[in-house]
């Protein structure tokens, strides 16, 4: 019997993990932007860019919440079929 999902169907947590890794992008090109003058001895930039570097961590955390939400739907999947 043929699998009811198609192949290029979204998964439950897809747009979360693609979200978290966009988030995740951004907050590593600002940290580099962040780290680099204090490398080239040149003057730091604002405080802001330190928050900025903080959205590694929230875009870490986007894409784990969007792997647990696909565990999720893959074990309520299983125990749908297997009834």
């Amino acid at each position: 019997m043929r699998d009811k999902t198609q192949t290029n169907s979204a998964a439950p947590g897809d747009r979360l993990i693609r979200a978290g890794a966009v988030v995740f992008f951004i907050g590593a090109v600002a940290t580099l932007v962040t780290v680099a003058p204090l490398l080239l001895g040149t003057s730091p930039f604002p405080t802001y860019m330190f928050g900025l570097s903080m959205l590694m961590g929230v875009g870490f955390l986007l894409a784990g919440a969007g792997v647990l939400r696909s565990i999720a739907a893959g074990r309520r999947q299983a125990r749908g079929a297997s009834r």
